[in-house]
């Protein structure tokens, strides 16, 4: 059965949506980000938040370029389970969920879009 939506389209609004995060959230709103950044990260908050932001940038470009978007997918979704374990469980374990949910749902579509090749 051929897709109702193409795959393609999916990443395209992927990759956009990441590239907002990492425009908006973290370089234009650096201030306020780096608020959340754990104080147990060495060195200065703001440098992690330029890093992460940069990690979402990149993975867009590499999702919309076809460049090196497996890599770069999987190094996002490293990334955000990474917050997932070290940021995100305590607070679910105490009822707020949210950020859990999304950034392990943002990872798993990192995963899959990671594993979705081009076809030749």
């Amino acid at each position: 059965m051929k897709a109702l939506i193409p795959s393609r389209v999916a990443e395209i609004i992927f990759a956009l949506l990441i590239g907002y995060v990492g425009i908006a959230w973290h370089f234009m709103n650096t201030d306020a980000m780096s608020g959340i950044v754990p104080d147990y990260m060495p060195g200065e908050p703001k440098i992690w938040v330029y890093i992460t932001g940069a990690g979402f940038v990149l993975t867009a470009i590499a999702i919309i370029t076809g460049i090196q978007k497996t890599l770069a997918c999987y190094l996002l979704a490293a990334m955000l389970l990474i917050f997932v374990f070290t940021k995100h469980l305590q607070p679910a374990l105490d009822g707020n969920e949210g950020n859990l949910i999304k950034d392990s749902a943002m990872a798993m579509c990192a995963i899959l879009i990671g594993n979705n090749r081009a076809k030749k």
